[in-house]
């Protein structure tokens, strides 16, 4: 019997949901279009390959064809980690950008190469036991046939058109009426359809070396962008070996730089140094050590983490028990601190979940990073493109700065968590930009160290931490608690729950040790979990 506690609970409409199979995402009828892949006998990753193709119609404010993707993938026996994000264009450096404080975040210049649709095919190739073409026809219908656009994406998406309605072929796919449509509106994109079909039939070629890539390389070519034919040519999604931290009797594993994962760990090892198992959660020590092990990790973050291939020594020293050691003790246990990064050398979007009953669990995270993007719509594809390339710095000094054939830093992050014996635990993720880190600290908390289940895990009040000793929280948190960390110095801002979507969505699978799974998904947001 699993011995996660079902009796602690936040405020939720929800309960954590119990099957022999699983699918827990953002969007029902997303979540909906990967148990039709299981329940046509198809594994774990035809559901996750289904059901991220299937977002990319019915959640497009914050991923699409032009995404980026990250994986974790438990096989039964073993752990793979798979990075499908995409490189900058060859010929980008520093002097194309010269005068700009900063990198562009809408328009063309923040346009780095799609990785997503490479996922699907990687992850097809290796482990899938359906045809692509059965994969993608849930999305290819919704977009085809229209789906009913929820309350909290029609919000959304007015505000994506706000800003980005002048962008190339943006109003012409996503208002083609001259307005975003409403909640309750159907909504088709019969182009997008299109599109995913000649995908699924061409296995991806079309999106890389044929017809779409030529479409996408003409559009940047009409509009003085970078982006080249040997730019899509030469992308490749890479097996990559995952970073690993000890914690709470068993440990949670995370994909190397270029993404912000490894700030999950450093903060985690750091509270391990601090027997953070001995406070009570949500108490004031527990909430104050967990904010400034974060602002720990966030630091080393922005100061260390770019391309993996750019890195300035091997991320695992910034996971060295010696390391975490003398980064804890930088923590005052009554006051806030003001941290700077450390030196290693001396002593850095739409989440889903799936499970089968063999064994097989997927932790999937695909995003064009700020709600749709660059704004950039290739005509007549629905390819929405993301905005990545803003990820990079224009700091000659950092090893993140921008430069060609290079990924810029990453904010999305899928998770997953092995127990003491090395078996699976949970795959897990939470959306949200520098929040993804943040909340997958909070998550490993509160599952792995207190027990607690999981969609009260997700239900509970965040914490995000900004910039020096800001940190936003939600409603829900003892105001006496809030008063306590405030004379603390902490400076404490509490969010309007109207603006709940800036703590980012969550779900969670957790394999029970009796062989079947608990999902849960966000209350906050559209999720759905399903299990049979």
């Amino acid at each position: 019997m699993s011995d996660l506690d079902f009796n602690v609970s936040y405020a939720s409409h929800r309960a954590p949901m119990m099957g022999r199979n699983a699918v827990a995402t953002s969007q029902p009828l997303a979540a909906q279009a990967g148990m039709r892949m299981l329940q046509q006998g198809g594994n774990a990753v035809d559901a996750a390959i289904a059901t991220a193709m299937a977002l990319t119609v019915l959640e497009p404010t914050g991923n699409g064809i032009g995404s980026d993707a990250f994986a974790i993938i438990w096989d039964g026996k073993e752990l793979h980690g798979l990075n499908a994000s995409g490189r900058s264009p060859a010929s980008w450096n520093a002097e194309r950008f010269a005068g700009q404080s900063t990198m562009p975040e809408i328009g063309w210049e923040a346009v780095t190469v799609p990785g997503a649709v490479s996922a699907w095919i990687t992850l097809a190739e290796r482990f899938a036991t359906l045809p692509l073409t059965t994969l993608a026809q849930p999305a290819i219908e919704y977009a085809r046939d229209g789906f009913p656009v929820s309350p909290l994406i029609a919000h959304l998406w007015q505000r994506g058109y706000n800003k980005l309605k002048s962008q190339p072929g943006f109003t012409e796919c996503f208002a083609p009426d001259g307005h975003p449509p409403r909640a309750g509106e159907l909504f088709r994109n019969p182009a997008q359809a299109a599109t995913l079909q000649k995908i699924a039939e061409t296995n991806g070629e079309t999106f890389y070396r044929g017809e779409l890539a030529e479409k996408i390389v003409a559009f940047a070519g009409q509009h003085g962008a970078a982006l080249s034919m040997a730019d899509l040519n030469n992308h490749r999604a890479d097996w990559v070996d995952l970073l690993s931290r000890p914690f709470a009797n068993g440990s949670v594993q995370e994909l190397p730089p270029n993404g912000q994962g490894i700030a999950t760990l450093i903060a985690l090892g750091i509270l391990e140094q601090w027997d953070i198992g001995s406070y009570t959660p949500d108490s004031v020590p527990w909430l104050h050590l967990s904010i400034e092990a974060m602002k720990l990790a966030l630091v080393d973050l922005d100061r260390y983490v770019t391309d993996y291939d750019h890195l300035e020594f091997p991320a695992e020293l910034l996971l060295s028990d010696s390391y975490l050691k003398q980064r804890a003790q930088l923590i005052n246990p009554d006051q806030a601190g003001d941290f700077t990064f450390g030196s290693p050398q001396q002593s850095g979007t739409v989440y889903l979940s799936t499970a089968d009953a063999s064994g097989m669990m997927v932790s999937f995270i695909q995003s064009n990073y700020m709600g749709f993007g660059s704004g950039v719509v290739v005509p007549g594809t629905g390819i929405s493109l993301q905005n990545r390339g803003c990820g990079f710095s224009l700091d000659p000094q950092h090893p993140n700065v921008v430069a060609g054939s290079k990924r810029p830093f990453h904010t999305i992050i899928p998770a997953f968590a092995l127990d003491a014996a090395g078996q699976p635990l949970m795959s897990f993720g939470v959306m949200g930009g520098p929040m993804q880190a943040q909340g997958h600290l909070q998550l490993a908390l509160r599952i792995m160290q207190h027990k607690q289940n999981p969609q009260a895990a997700i239900d509970a009040p965040r914490w995000r931490v900004e910039q020096g000793r800001a940190v936003v929280v939600e409603p829900g948190i003892d105001r006496n608690v809030l008063a306590k960390l405030r004379e603390m110095g902490h400076q404490i801002t509490v969010e309007d729950p109207l603006q709940s979507y800036n703590f980012g969505g969550a779900q969670a699978i957790v394999r029970d040790p009796q062989g079947f799974y608990i999902a849960a998904t966000e209350s906050r947001k559209d999720g759905q979990a399903l299990v049979f």
